[in-house]
């Protein structure tokens, strides 16, 4: 099993990246960097690659709407030139409220969208001639406005004509389809124990449709990592971020979290969660989260226990640990699960 660590999205992305810099050196494997509607994350994924020499850079993730299927594919080949084929392209669809409130695009069609950047990303890699029909058509058409444009193919030669494409994917039909078609998956509020019931099925359904070509789905999944320390202080260090994906990433009966917490079987938090976080009341909210899911979640105490964590999540078909370090010394941290796995 591989490890990786999520880049911090707030605060200065200079610092941040030093961190990143330090935890290469401790034998970390990929640092995937978050864009959100904050900094952008292909600026930061090149600043990284001048200040790193091994490990992967991947985006988690490029949401499908805000940029074409072309200037996606034209970012992980830049970005895989400036590293010498370390790029890991992530992408996903986000949500509605991020996607229609920050980028002023209609959020629909999801799956079709995702499905046509992996499948033009790979035909641009390869610099064929892009001729395509579909959510986006290519070259754009006279009957959508289209006058001069010709089939065109990637200027540029890319390092590898195959850069792994990871989707963020949560609901059944997303991760049915990222089983069938991606080199990776990248769930997120992962819990080993339910991962069977929850996705097991549509994991499946994927796999007996994919091209053996692409070789076993790769699955990136984690969550605070601290050796030794108070595991309900870190536990707690979780609650605002679960209050927040749970209770305010999306309108009630819009929310990908909520319906994945309730899956877990958290259906009544999950109501008080989204209930308190819509009110205004934050701290109600964070309260509300489970002390047993977040002890799922993260990967927080004793060295006996964590490493029962790592071996959970090893066990459930988790290939690269997606790990947040917390206390005084990241680097020896990494070090030390490094010797683990």
């Amino acid at each position: 099993m591989e490890l990786s660590s999520p880049l911090t999205y707030t605060g200065d992305p200079r610092t941040a990246a030093d961190r990143a810099a330090a935890l290469e050196s401790a034998g970390l494997d990929a640092v995937w960097v978050a864009e959100a509607y904050g900094f952008d994350s292909p600026t930061i994924m090149g600043y990284l690659a001048a200040r790193t020499e091994r490990m992967r850079i991947g985006s988690a993730v490029l949401n499908v709407y805000s940029r074409s299927p072309a200037l996606i594919a034209q970012t992980a080949a830049g970005l895989d030139a400036l590293t010498g084929g370390r790029a890991l392209l992530g992408i996903g669809a986000s949500g509605p409220q991020v996607v229609e409130g920050w980028h002023g695009r209609r959020y629909d069609r999801p799956l079709g969208r995702t499905r046509e950047v992996i499948e033009l990303s790979r035909r641009i890699w390869r610099r064929e001639v892009i001729e395509h029909r579909g959510v986006t058509d290519l070259p754009l058409p006279p009957e959508k406005g289209g006058t001069l444009g010709k089939p065109l193919k990637l200027l540029t030669h890319p390092v590898r004509d195959t850069i792994p494409v990871y989707v963020a994917a949560l609901g059944p039909a997303n991760v049915r389809m990222t089983a069938e078609l991606a080199d990776g998956w990248l769930p997120f509020l992962y819990a080993p124990e339910h991962a069977a019931q929850v996705w097991g099925p549509s994991l499946a359904e994927g796999a007996a449709k994919r091209d053996p070509a692409l070789g076993p789905l790769a699955v990136v999944a984690g969550g605070l990592l601290a050796v030794d320390d108070d595991a309900e202080a870190v536990h707690d260090l979780m609650r605002p971020t679960v209050a927040l994906y749970v209770g305010g990433m999306g309108a009630p009966g819009r929310n990908f979290y909520h319906d994945l917490i309730c899956s877990y079987g958290y259906e009544a938090a999950a109501a008080a969660i989204q209930e308190h976080y819509l009110a205004g009341r934050r701290k109600e909210a964070e309260t509300a989260v489970p002390a047993e899911l977040l002890a799922r979640i993260c990967l927080a105490g004793p060295e006996g226990h964590v490493r029962e964590r790592v071996e959970a999540f090893r066990e459930s078909g988790v290939t690269m640990l997606n790990v947040t370090p917390v206390g005084a010394d990241p680097a020896r941290l990494i070090e030390r699960v490094r010797g683990w796995l």
